[in-house]
């Protein structure tokens, strides 16, 4: 069975460490390691992850935005956002960006490996308690 292709893109390197460890135990490839938004999307379009899992408030380039541009492109990446916004207007924006994840990073080490699975699968993954979401409005 292939290991899914994970890269990982945060400003934060306690939290790409930390990223990258969980996932890593839950048998996935990290391919990649970046620190900005702009970084993330080059080693999106250079390395073809299965899932680009990506903060949200970054320099040079925000989640949203590079979200934007890996649905533009269509490399068939999937992304899941990481971020500390537990808010539904977050959460709409991401949607309509074509993230299938969303997770708190609070709720990192429970809802991390699920969401990248979700991903992975085509399905929708918002961590609690932002489950009660409607997902069938967006």
């Amino acid at each position: 069975m292939q290991r899914t292709r994970v890269l990982l893109v945060d400003d934060n390197l306690e939290f790409l460490d930390i990223a990258a460890a969980l996932l890593e135990a839950h048998g996935c490839e990290i391919v990649a390691r970046a620190a900005d938004g702009e970084e993330g999307l080059l080693a999106t379009l250079t390395l073809h992850p299965d899932v680009v899992v990506l903060d949200v408030s970054m320099p040079r380039l925000n989640g949203f935005e590079v979200a934007r541009r890996i649905k533009q492109n269509k490399n068939g990446a999937r992304v899941v956002l990481l971020t500390f916004h537990e808010d539904y207007d977050y959460v709409r924006a991401a949607r309509s960006f074509g993230v299938l994840g969303y997770v708190i990073k609070r709720r990192m080490a429970t809802d991390l490996p699920d969401a990248v699975r979700e991903a992975v699968a085509g399905r929708l993954f918002t961590s609690p308690p932002l489950d009660g979401f409607d997902e069938g409005g967006l």
